[in-house]
């Protein structure tokens, strides 16, 4: 899996113009899924998401999780995370999981995350735009094969 981590201030997602998920505080994950990622990158990602210590606190250190500051999660699935850029102009996505694949890790991604914190999402494979306000900005790349 590859995670872009957004902390945001708000963040929501819109498809033909309905919004289909807003937060308020907390992050934005960008979530690409690879045809390699197993249980063990799903729960390895849920942990490290839930408990990672971006937030401020009160002496204005990044120290706090998202569950300390009682945040939300916005998550979108993003295939393009796996572009491979090597050749030419045009990216291949061949490195990214098969959309059936890909669409169950997703949803089995978001359910695990839920447990710890509340989540708002996309729709696989829609065409989504997505607006928000990067607080910081923090901005973090979560590859769980690199760990």
């Amino acid at each position: 899996m590859k995670i872009v981590i957004q902390r945001v201030s708000q963040a929501s997602v819109s498809i033909d113009g309905e919004i289909a998920g807003a937060i308020k505080q907390g992050l934005l994950l960008l979530v690409g899924v690879g045809p390699d990622d197993r249980a063990e990158d799903r729960a390895y990602a849920v942990r490290k998401i839930a408990n990672m210590r971006i937030f401020s606190d009160e002496a204005g250190k990044m120290n706090l999780s998202v569950q300390d500051i009682k945040g939300s999660i916005l998550s979108i699935s993003q295939f393009t995370l796996f572009a491979d850029t090597k050749k030419g102009n045009r990216p291949a996505f061949t490195g990214a999981a098969q959309p059936d694949m890909a669409s169950q890790f997703y949803d089995d991604f978001n359910q695990e995350l839920a447990q710890y914190v509340p989540v708002e999402k996309g729709v696989f494979g829609a065409d989504m735009q997505v607006q928000l306000i990067n607080d910081g900005p923090v901005t973090i790349i979560l590859d769980t094969k690199n760990r």
